[in-house]
């Protein structure tokens, strides 16, 4: 019976490539001589943003997004947490790298493949989400279908068989 999975991954070697980048061009730049403007990577994708005000970790926020747009990762994965004060005026922000599809979002694409009329069916297993039907061609509707109902998040598709 064909199916393929529906998954949200990132690619953890451009992150990391994308957060150097972002670094090396934060420390070069000349509006960040002398501050403690940078990035870090923590365990479990996460992000923290370092600064000195709420400005420069908007400014380094936005190169950030800037590098993962170049290196094709999805800025959509991203979740920023409270900007927190540190030592003296200095702010930090952890940004979360959200991978693998959530329990809520996985029933809202399990309804939206039920509602369809179409001759399919979802099922979750884990993080992913896993449509099989009877026709290749329901199971593209499907995906077009999914592609356009879920915006906000970014969606892979991933194991088409036949």
């Amino acid at each position: 019976m064909p199916s393929f999975d529906i998954v949200s991954e990132v690619d953890n070697v451009e992150l990391r490539n994308a957060v150097d980048q972002a670094n090396r061009e934060v420390g070069n730049r000349f509006d960040f001589k002398g501050s403690d403007a940078r990035i870090e990577i923590a365990e479990g994708n996460a992000l923290t943003v370092f600064a000195d005000d709420d400005f420069k970790l908007g400014q380094v926020y936005d190169v950030l997004i800037a590098k993962m747009a170049k290196r094709n990762v999805d800025v959509r994965s991203l979740s920023r947490g409270q900007v927190e004060k540190i030592s003296g005026d200095k702010v930090k922000q952890v940004i979360t790298v959200r991978s693998g599809v959530d329990k809520d979002l996985a029933k809202r694409i399990v309804k939206l493949i039920k509602d369809s009329k179409l001759k399919l069916q979802g099922s979750i297993q884990g993080d992913s989400v896993r449509v099989s039907g009877a026709k290749k061609d329901s199971l593209q509707e499907a995906m077009g279908l999914v592609r356009s109902e879920v915006k906000d998040y970014p969606l892979q598709f991933s194991n088409f068989r036949d």
